[in-house]
Protein backbone atom coordinates (compact mmCIF):
# COMPACT_ATOMS: atom_id res chain seq x y z
CA UNK A 1 0.00 0.00 0.00
CA UNK A 2 2.83 2.40 0.88
CA UNK A 3 4.58 1.66 -2.40
CA UNK A 4 1.40 2.34 -4.39
CA UNK A 5 0.83 5.61 -2.50
CA UNK A 6 4.38 6.77 -3.17
CA UNK A 7 4.11 5.79 -6.83
CA UNK A 8 0.86 7.71 -7.18
CA UNK A 9 2.35 10.74 -5.45
CA UNK A 10 5.41 10.67 -7.71
CA UNK A 11 3.15 10.40 -10.76
CA UNK A 12 1.14 13.43 -9.63
CA UNK A 13 4.28 15.49 -9.08
CA UNK A 14 5.93 14.53 -12.38
CA UNK A 15 2.79 15.01 -14.46
CA UNK A 16 1.85 18.36 -12.93
CA UNK A 17 5.37 19.78 -12.99
CA UNK A 18 5.88 18.76 -16.62
CA UNK A 19 2.65 20.42 -17.79
CA UNK A 20 3.25 23.65 -15.89
CA UNK A 21 6.93 24.02 -16.84
CA UNK A 22 6.21 23.40 -20.53
CA UNK A 23 3.47 26.02 -20.56
CA UNK A 24 5.68 28.47 -18.64
CA UNK A 25 8.43 28.33 -21.22
CA UNK A 26 6.04 29.21 -24.02
CA UNK A 27 4.27 32.00 -22.11
CA UNK A 28 7.47 33.74 -21.09
CA UNK A 29 8.96 33.68 -24.59
CA UNK A 30 5.90 35.03 -26.42
CA UNK A 31 3.84 38.20 -26.47
CA UNK A 32 0.69 38.98 -24.45
CA UNK A 33 -1.75 37.55 -26.99
CA UNK A 34 0.04 34.24 -27.61
CA UNK A 35 0.88 34.10 -23.91
CA UNK A 36 -2.81 34.41 -23.07
CA UNK A 37 -3.65 31.53 -25.43
CA UNK A 38 -1.21 29.32 -23.54
CA UNK A 39 -2.22 30.62 -20.11
CA UNK A 40 -5.85 29.73 -20.86
CA UNK A 41 -5.04 26.09 -21.55
CA UNK A 42 -5.79 23.65 -18.70
CA UNK A 43 -2.30 23.27 -17.23
CA UNK A 44 -2.70 22.76 -13.47
CA UNK A 45 -6.44 22.21 -13.91
CA UNK A 46 -5.80 19.61 -16.59
CA UNK A 47 -3.35 17.79 -14.36
CA UNK A 48 -5.91 17.79 -11.56
CA UNK A 49 -8.61 16.40 -13.86
CA UNK A 50 -6.31 13.63 -15.05
CA UNK A 51 -5.61 12.57 -11.47
CA UNK A 52 -9.29 12.83 -10.52
CA UNK A 53 -10.09 10.53 -13.47
CA UNK A 54 -7.67 7.94 -12.11
CA UNK A 55 -9.32 8.03 -8.68
CA UNK A 56 -13.04 8.55 -9.49
CA UNK A 57 -15.75 7.16 -11.80
CA UNK A 58 -17.05 8.99 -14.90
CA UNK A 59 -20.09 10.34 -13.05
CA UNK A 60 -17.87 12.16 -10.58
CA UNK A 61 -15.85 13.68 -13.45
CA UNK A 62 -19.00 14.81 -15.26
CA UNK A 63 -20.22 16.56 -12.11
CA UNK A 64 -16.82 18.08 -11.31
CA UNK A 65 -16.71 19.59 -14.83
CA UNK A 66 -19.67 21.78 -13.85
CA UNK A 67 -17.66 23.09 -10.90
CA UNK A 68 -14.75 23.73 -13.25
CA UNK A 69 -16.99 25.67 -15.65
CA UNK A 70 -18.08 27.91 -12.77
CA UNK A 71 -14.46 28.30 -11.65
CA UNK A 72 -13.47 29.24 -15.20
CA UNK A 73 -15.89 32.18 -15.11
CA UNK A 74 -14.51 33.21 -11.73
CA UNK A 75 -10.97 33.07 -13.15
CA UNK A 76 -12.06 35.62 -15.77
CA UNK A 77 -13.02 37.96 -12.92
CA UNK A 78 -9.70 37.19 -11.19
CA UNK A 79 -7.71 38.07 -14.32
CA UNK A 80 -9.67 41.28 -14.91
CA UNK A 81 -9.15 42.34 -11.28
CA UNK A 82 -5.41 41.80 -11.57
CA UNK A 83 -5.27 43.66 -14.90
CA UNK A 84 -7.03 46.68 -13.43
CA UNK A 85 -4.93 46.82 -10.26
CA UNK A 86 -1.57 46.12 -11.95
CA UNK A 87 -1.74 49.41 -13.85
CA UNK A 88 -0.60 51.29 -10.76
CA UNK A 89 -0.25 48.84 -7.88
CA UNK A 90 2.51 46.48 -6.80
CA UNK A 91 2.52 42.77 -7.53
CA UNK A 92 1.68 41.97 -3.90
CA UNK A 93 -1.36 44.25 -3.83
CA UNK A 94 -2.58 43.41 -7.35
CA UNK A 95 -2.31 39.66 -7.08
CA UNK A 96 -3.30 39.51 -3.43
CA UNK A 97 -6.55 41.40 -4.00
CA UNK A 98 -7.25 39.40 -7.17
CA UNK A 99 -7.01 36.17 -5.15
CA UNK A 100 -9.32 37.63 -2.49
CA UNK A 101 -11.83 38.36 -5.24
CA UNK A 102 -11.51 34.77 -6.51
CA UNK A 103 -12.13 33.30 -3.07
CA UNK A 104 -15.04 35.68 -2.48
CA UNK A 105 -16.69 34.78 -5.78
CA UNK A 106 -15.98 31.07 -5.27
CA UNK A 107 -17.64 31.27 -1.87
CA UNK A 108 -20.72 32.89 -3.38
CA UNK A 109 -21.01 30.11 -5.98
CA UNK A 110 -21.62 27.65 -3.17
CA UNK A 111 -24.99 29.32 -2.60
CA UNK A 112 -26.29 28.02 -5.96
CA UNK A 113 -27.23 24.49 -6.96
CA UNK A 114 -25.38 24.47 -10.28
CA UNK A 115 -26.03 22.47 -13.42
CA UNK A 116 -24.69 22.75 -16.95
CA UNK A 117 -27.36 25.27 -18.02
CA UNK A 118 -26.78 27.62 -15.09
CA UNK A 119 -22.99 27.36 -15.49
CA UNK A 120 -23.38 28.32 -19.16
CA UNK A 121 -25.61 31.24 -18.17
CA UNK A 122 -22.98 32.45 -15.71
CA UNK A 123 -20.34 32.35 -18.47
CA UNK A 124 -22.68 34.18 -20.85
CA UNK A 125 -23.03 36.96 -18.29
CA UNK A 126 -19.41 37.18 -17.13
CA UNK A 127 -17.35 36.93 -20.31
CA UNK A 128 -18.87 39.73 -22.42
CA UNK A 129 -18.49 42.13 -19.50
CA UNK A 130 -14.94 40.98 -18.73
CA UNK A 131 -13.86 41.21 -22.39
CA UNK A 132 -15.30 44.69 -22.77
CA UNK A 133 -13.91 45.91 -19.43
CA UNK A 134 -10.45 44.61 -20.30
CA UNK A 135 -10.25 46.42 -23.63
CA UNK A 136 -8.30 49.42 -22.33
CA UNK A 137 -5.79 47.17 -20.59
CA UNK A 138 -4.96 45.37 -23.84
CA UNK A 139 -4.08 48.55 -25.75
CA UNK A 140 -0.63 49.94 -26.57
CA UNK A 141 1.38 47.01 -25.25
CA UNK A 142 4.18 45.36 -27.19
CA UNK A 143 3.49 41.88 -28.51
CA UNK A 144 7.20 41.04 -28.66
CA UNK A 145 8.00 40.66 -24.97
CA UNK A 146 10.93 38.40 -24.17
CA UNK A 147 11.58 37.34 -20.60
CA UNK A 148 14.60 35.53 -19.19
CA UNK A 149 13.91 32.86 -16.59
CA UNK A 150 15.94 30.68 -14.26
CA UNK A 151 15.74 27.10 -13.13
CA UNK A 152 14.73 28.41 -9.71
CA UNK A 153 11.71 30.16 -11.25
CA UNK A 154 10.50 26.96 -12.85
CA UNK A 155 11.23 24.85 -9.78
CA UNK A 156 9.22 26.89 -7.28
CA UNK A 157 6.39 27.33 -9.76
CA UNK A 158 6.13 23.62 -10.47
CA UNK A 159 6.34 22.94 -6.73
CA UNK A 160 3.54 25.34 -5.77
CA UNK A 161 1.23 24.16 -8.52
CA UNK A 162 1.95 20.52 -7.76
CA UNK A 163 1.16 21.12 -4.10
CA UNK A 164 -2.21 22.68 -4.98
CA UNK A 165 -3.10 19.85 -7.36
CA UNK A 166 -2.23 17.21 -4.78
CA UNK A 167 -4.29 18.96 -2.10
CA UNK A 168 -7.34 19.18 -4.37
CA UNK A 169 -7.15 15.58 -5.52
CA UNK A 170 -6.46 14.27 -2.02
CA UNK A 171 -9.44 16.18 -0.63
CA UNK A 172 -11.76 15.24 -3.48
CA UNK A 173 -13.24 12.31 -1.53
CA UNK A 174 -14.26 14.71 1.24
CA UNK A 175 -15.33 17.88 -0.58
CA UNK A 176 -17.32 16.24 -3.38
CA UNK A 177 -17.37 16.57 -7.14
CA UNK A 178 -18.45 20.22 -7.55
CA UNK A 179 -15.91 21.62 -5.09
CA UNK A 180 -13.20 19.39 -6.57
CA UNK A 181 -13.89 20.80 -10.02
CA UNK A 182 -14.10 24.33 -8.65
CA UNK A 183 -10.74 24.22 -6.88
CA UNK A 184 -9.07 22.20 -9.65
CA UNK A 185 -9.12 25.43 -11.67
CA UNK A 186 -7.95 27.71 -8.88
CA UNK A 187 -5.66 30.11 -10.81
CA UNK A 188 -2.37 29.14 -9.21
CA UNK A 189 -0.60 28.56 -12.54
CA UNK A 190 -1.88 31.84 -13.99
CA UNK A 191 -0.88 33.66 -10.82
CA UNK A 192 2.61 32.20 -11.04
CA UNK A 193 2.97 33.67 -14.55
CA UNK A 194 2.09 37.07 -13.13
CA UNK A 195 4.61 36.66 -10.31
CA UNK A 196 7.38 36.04 -12.83
CA UNK A 197 6.38 38.68 -15.35
CA UNK A 198 5.27 41.62 -13.18
CA UNK A 199 8.68 42.47 -11.62
CA UNK A 200 10.49 42.04 -14.96
CA UNK A 201 8.31 43.75 -17.54
CA UNK A 202 6.10 45.88 -15.31
CA UNK A 203 2.49 45.81 -14.21
CA UNK A 204 0.83 47.27 -17.34
CA UNK A 205 2.59 44.84 -19.70
CA UNK A 206 1.77 41.88 -17.47
CA UNK A 207 -1.79 43.15 -17.18
CA UNK A 208 -2.05 42.89 -20.95
CA UNK A 209 -1.61 39.11 -20.69
CA UNK A 210 -4.34 39.01 -18.04
CA UNK A 211 -6.65 41.18 -20.15
CA UNK A 212 -6.06 39.11 -23.29
CA UNK A 213 -6.92 35.86 -21.50
CA UNK A 214 -10.67 36.56 -21.32
CA UNK A 215 -11.58 35.44 -24.85
CA UNK A 216 -9.42 32.27 -24.77
CA UNK A 217 -11.08 31.24 -21.49
CA UNK A 218 -14.36 30.91 -23.39
CA UNK A 219 -12.81 27.98 -25.25
CA UNK A 220 -11.79 26.40 -21.96
CA UNK A 221 -15.37 26.67 -20.75
CA UNK A 222 -16.62 24.96 -23.91
CA UNK A 223 -14.08 22.17 -23.48
CA UNK A 224 -15.25 21.61 -19.89
CA UNK A 225 -18.84 21.48 -21.11
CA UNK A 226 -17.79 18.73 -23.54
CA UNK A 227 -16.24 16.78 -20.66
CA UNK A 228 -19.47 17.10 -18.69
CA UNK A 229 -21.61 15.90 -21.58
CA UNK A 230 -19.33 13.11 -22.84
CA UNK A 231 -17.60 11.66 -19.75
CA UNK A 232 -20.30 9.07 -19.09
CA UNK A 233 -21.49 8.28 -22.67
CA UNK A 234 -18.07 7.75 -24.26
CA UNK A 235 -15.68 7.54 -21.30
CA UNK A 236 -13.58 10.03 -19.39
CA UNK A 237 -10.42 9.84 -21.48
CA UNK A 238 -12.25 10.30 -24.78
CA UNK A 239 -14.16 13.22 -23.27
CA UNK A 240 -10.84 14.77 -22.23
CA UNK A 241 -9.53 14.35 -25.77
CA UNK A 242 -12.66 15.98 -27.18
CA UNK A 243 -12.48 18.81 -24.66
CA UNK A 244 -8.82 19.48 -25.34
CA UNK A 245 -9.49 19.51 -29.09
CA UNK A 246 -12.25 22.08 -28.60
CA UNK A 247 -10.01 24.29 -26.46
CA UNK A 248 -7.10 24.15 -28.89
CA UNK A 249 -9.45 24.67 -31.84
CA UNK A 250 -10.97 27.75 -30.20
CA UNK A 251 -7.55 29.27 -29.56
CA UNK A 252 -6.50 28.48 -33.13
CA UNK A 253 -9.63 30.29 -34.34
CA UNK A 254 -8.74 33.35 -32.24
CA UNK A 255 -5.19 33.28 -33.57
CA UNK A 256 -6.44 33.02 -37.16
CA UNK A 257 -8.90 35.87 -36.70
CA UNK A 258 -6.18 38.06 -35.22
CA UNK A 259 -3.88 37.39 -38.18
CA UNK A 260 -6.72 38.03 -40.64
CA UNK A 261 -7.51 41.37 -39.00
CA UNK A 262 -3.82 42.32 -39.08
CA UNK A 263 -3.66 41.61 -42.83
CA UNK A 264 -6.86 43.45 -43.67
Amino acid sequence: MTAMFLFGLALKIAMTASIVVAASLVVERSGPFIGSLIASLPTAGGAALIILAIEHPPGFIASSAIGSMVSNAVVAIFALTYAALAQRRSLFVSLGLAYLVWFGCAGLTRLVDWNAASALLLSALVFPVAIYAGTRFRAEVSTKIRVSFTGHDLAWRAGVVTFCVIIVTAASHLIGSFASGLFAFFPVAMGSYFIILHPRIGGPATASVAAHVQAPLIGLGLSLLAVHLLAEPIGVWWSYAAGLSIGIGWNALLWGLRNWRART
